[in-house]
């Protein structure tokens, strides 16, 4: 049962991971990858409300595991990242790195302290 959630929560947060970016890209020259950006900090904002409300295991499968397994991406994170430094844009790669992972955990924690408050 629960790779059928993992499925039908990732066939969600996929091609919602797609368009987001895209549309975020597109609004934005330059060398920063904001949309990459803008998708990995959200998906830590919703799995720190999903894991702050406290929801039953099967609900965490559907949305942590699956969607936001899908939704958010470290993969294109590390492409973007290394093709930054093979274009030697060595302040993108940098900025990029520590905003990533800073806002991460500033969105993850956030996001569970929100949830938590107002439902656990």
């Amino acid at each position: 049962m629960n790779v059928l959630l993992v499925i039908a929560g990732a066939a969600v947060g996929a091609p919602l991971r797609y368009v987001l970016d895209r549309a975020v890209q597109a609004r934005h020259d330059g060398r920063f990858p904001w949309g990459t950006f803008v998708v990995n900090i959200s998906g830590c904002l919703v799995l720190g409300c999903l894991t702050g409300a406290g929801l039953p295991a099967a609900w965490t499968v559907l949305a942590g595991t699956g969607f936001c397994g899908a939704f958010t991406t470290y993969s294109t994170f590390s492409y973007e990242t290394v093709r930054l430094t093979e274009q030697r844009a060595y302040r993108y790669a940098i900025g990029y790195t520590v905003a990533s992972v800073a806002a991460g955990l500033v969105a993850s924690t956030l996001g569970y302290a929100a949830a938590h408050a107002l439902l656990g």
